[in-house]
This record gives structure tokens, C-alpha cells and sequence, in this order.
């Protein structure tokens, strides 16, 4: 998903590196939302269903991790102002990935959890230790100090204890080695994945793209540090609570904090807004700006979870509804926007980096067609809301209908990524 408009970008990882990550991404989200169509009747049944748990990984492993994989490989070097350590380890990293997230989405789909849906577990974790290490080196052999790049490696370390719970938890549907059953523990391998590898990569990163790409002058390193202690102090003071306490009362704080965070990172956001240099805001940037308001909604939703546990009522259109809403809300919003911000970048240079000096060559945005990155826009936009109407109304025809839009954004996201990648230079 990122990667920055900067021109030593091109020089410090090859362009080989990062596309196989989002050309697999966009495929995931294809498939993603394919699955959605056919199995829309599970999202009026129990939130922990094989299709629901299929479609959940689907987006959060294939479609969210490997964008993020993919595209930190560039931005890390230019945070650090230093090469990525190894290319060997972040092309290790892509195959264990791309190897593992198949066989762990049949194992859900059928609710199997053998030996192969361990495998792909296993898999997935190793793919995270390559990435995790090349990221340490890389910062180790730097002596550049940021910020942005303390929030990516805390994000993926908490990355990594998300896929090392998942593995434990799918050999305790088979051996039963903690006290309790997997889905016991599923809320804190959710919400360990969603706040400390999501949320705080998205703000860690977009707190420097978002400026970068609007031309603006603005930044706060304090401000900055005041969001990554309250996103990571109410995740600890979350999974402590739920392992050993679980006072309901305890949750609102640290879903107080989170929204604090959530609110400081849009203040941020505002403040680069208004101090930007650039006054013509692209389609691209409004749609990850607009992932920023999405944030809003899962925190509202978590509010009437806490609500509903202290009578002890599951609400299960409210637990899918705040799913749906993180994965194919904010996170697919931010994705959608800052891909077509970056990927023509990386692919211009791949193209044109040589060719600049010596004759005119077409803008990086020019590599994608911006009628039908539009079209996604407004299709996914739709697909959201109609399929979240569907969700809370129970109504079968309503999910499908949204499901079918959000299939359209898919198949358009990958026409675009298409295009850019078979663009050939002008022969003249």
C-alpha cells in the first residue's frame, strides 16, 4: 500500500521486489469478493462460520498483510534514509506467504484444521520472521532515527504475535493445550491483528504519506508519539484485561484511548490538509482520506459490544458488521487510494527512470486509467453501505447485491493494476 513519491525510492529496492506482493493482493481481493457473493447467507449466521472465517482471512492476510508487505520494502529504505538489508529475505517472505495463505483459507473454508492448514499457519509465520528480520537489519545498519519507522516495526512485531496465536489457536481446536477453546481467545487474535499491526501501521505510514503527497509542510513528532503510546498502551492494557480480569468497565478505556488516537491522527491529518501546498486534492487521496472518517464507525461498534456485554447478549450482526466494516471499510478504503498513488510511481520508474532526462515522458498518474479507477471508487462505496444495510437487516438479496459491488470494484482495481503493469513506453 506504500511506498513514497520520492526519487530515491527507485534506487534503494528493486521494483521486482514489491510487485509480486501487490500483484497477489489484488488477486486475494478478487477472490475476497467473489467468495462474498456466494456465501452472503453466512452473514446472517454466527459470526464464526467457515465462510466468514474464510472470507475475514482472505482480506486480512492476502489482500491487507501482503499490500503492506510488499509496499514496506520501498518505504522503510526511505525512512531510514539506507538500503533494505536483503531482497533474498523479502523474496523468502513473499513465497512462504503466498505458499501459506492458500492452504490456510481451505483449511477455514472447510473447516479442516489437519496437517496442511497447520502447514499454511506455519508458513505465514515464517514469512513474517524474514520480513521481521530484514526490517531489523535494516534498521540496525541505519543510523537514521524516525518516528514512521519505530511505528512500522512495532506494527509488524505485533504482526507476528498475531500469526503465532493464530498457529497456537489452530492446534488447540485439535489438542486442546490451553485452558480454553479457540474461540474463547479469538477476540484478543483479532484485535491484536486489527490495532497493533493494522491501525498502527495505516497511522505510522500515513502520517507520512498523507503530507507527502498533498505537498504539505506540516508535522509533529510529539503528536505522533502521543498516538503510538496510546494505540500500544490500550492494546497491552486490553490483553491483560481479557487474560486475566476481563472487567467489561476496563475495555471503555481502552477503546477511549484508541479513539483518542483515532482523532489526534485525524488532527493531524487536517492540519497537513490545510497547510498543503498542492490545492487540487486527486480522487486517490480523498478516497484514503475518507478511510480516515471510516475508523469512526468500528469504534462506535465496539462501544455497543462493550454495551451489550455487560448483560451478557452476542449480538452477531453487531460482531460482523464491526468486521466488515475494518476490513472492507478503512483498511480496503486506504488500500484503493494510496495503491493508485504509489504502484504508478514504482512502475514509472520502472519504465521511465532512464528515459527522463533525455525526452518528454507521461506523468506516473497517466499510467492508470482514472475513468475506471472512479468507477471502482464509486462501486466499492456502494458494494460498503449496501452490504452493511444487508448485514443488520438480515436481508440475503440486499448482501449479494452488495457483495456484487464490491466484486465490480475488484475486477476493476485489477484492470487498472493490468494496465499499468503491461504499459509499454512510446516507440517514437
Amino acid at each position: 500500500m506504500f511506498a513514497a513519491a520520492t526519487s530515491g525510492l527507485a534506487k534503494n529496492t528493486s521494483f521486482k521486489v514489491v510487485l509480486p506482493f501487490y500483484f497477489y493482493a489484488a488477486l486475494c481481493f478478487l477472490f475476497a469478493s467473489i467468495l462474498l457473493i456466494f456465501s452472503s447467507a453466512a452473514f446472517t449466521q454466527h459470526y464464526f462460520h467457515p465462510y466468514t472465517l474464510t472470507v475475514t482471512h482472505a482480506m486480512a492476510l492476502g489482500w491487507g498483510t501482503m499490500i503492506i508487505l510488499g509496499a514496506s520494502h520501498q518505504l522503510v529504505p526511505v525512512l531510514i534514509e539506507g538500503a533494505l538489508f536483503s531482497d533474498f529475505l523479502a523474496y523468502c517472505s513473499f513465497i512462504a506467504a503466498a505458499l501459506g495463505i492458500p492452504l490456510l483459507l481451505y483449511g477455514f473454508y472447510h473447516f479442516d484444521f489437519s496437517v496442511f492448514t497447520k502447514a499454511g499457519a506455519i508458513l505465514i509465520n515464517l514469512a513474517i520472521i524474514f520480513y521481521l528480520v530484514n526490517l531489523a537489519v535494516s534498521m540496525a545498519r541505519s543510523k537514521k532515527e524516525n518516528v514512521h519507522a519505530i511505528f512500522v516495526f512495532t506494527a509488524a512485531l505485533w504482526l507476528l504475535i498475531t500469526t503465532l496465536l493464530g498457529l497456537l489457536l489452530l492446534y488447540n481446536f485439535t489438542s486442546n493445550i490451553l485452558s480454553n477453546d479457540s474461540l474463547y481467545y479469538l477476540p484478543v487474535h483479532a484485535h491484536i491483528g486489527v490495532i497493533g499491526w493494522f491501525l498502527l501501521m495505516v497511522m505510522g505510514v500515513g502520517s507520512r504519506l498523507i503530507p507527502l503527497f498533498l505537498i504539505s509542510k506540516y508535522h509533529n513528532e510529539k503528536l505522533l508519539w502521543w498516538i503510538f503510546i496510546l494505540i500500544n498502551l490500550a492494546l497491552i492494557i486490553f490483553i491483560f484485561n481479557f487474560l486475566f480480569s476481563f472487567y467489561p468497565v476496563i475495555n471503555f478505556f481502552c477503546v477511549g484511548a484508541i479513539a483518542l488516537a483515532i482523532g489526534l491522527f485525524g488532527y493531524y491529518c487536517r492540519k497537513a490538509y490545510q497547510q498543503r501546498l498542492r490545492r487540487k486534492v486527486d480522487g486517490q487521496l480523498r478516497i484514503s482520506l475518507l478511510s480516515i472518517a471510516f475508523m469512526v464507525i468500528p469504534v462506535v461498534l465496539s462501544i455497543v459490544l462493550i454495551i451489550l456485554s455487560f448483560y451478557f447478549v452476542e449480538n452477531n450482526s453487531v460482531v460482523l458488521a464491526y468486521g466488515f466494516c475494518i476490513f472492507f471499510g478503512w483498511i480496503t478504503a486506504i488500500i484503493l487510494g494510496m495503491t493508485f498513488k504509489t504502484l504508478p510511481f514504482i512502475l514509472w520508474n520502472r519504465t521511465y527512470h532512464h528515459r527522463s532526462a533525455v525526452q518528454k515522458t507521461p506523468n506516473p498518474k497517466d499510467l492508470f486509467n482514472s475513468r475506471v479507477f472512479n468507477m471502482m471508487a464509486v462501486a466499492y462505496l456502494i458494494g460498503f453501505v449496501v452490504f452493511l444495510i444487508g448485514i443488520f437487516g438480515g436481508f440475503i438479496y440486499v448482501l449479494q447485491v452488495g457483495a456484487v459491488c464490491i466484486f465490480l470494484s475488484a475486477i476493476l482495481f485489477n484492470l487498472n493494476i493490468f494496465k499499468m503493469v503491461i504499459h509499454k513506453p512510446d516507440s517514437k
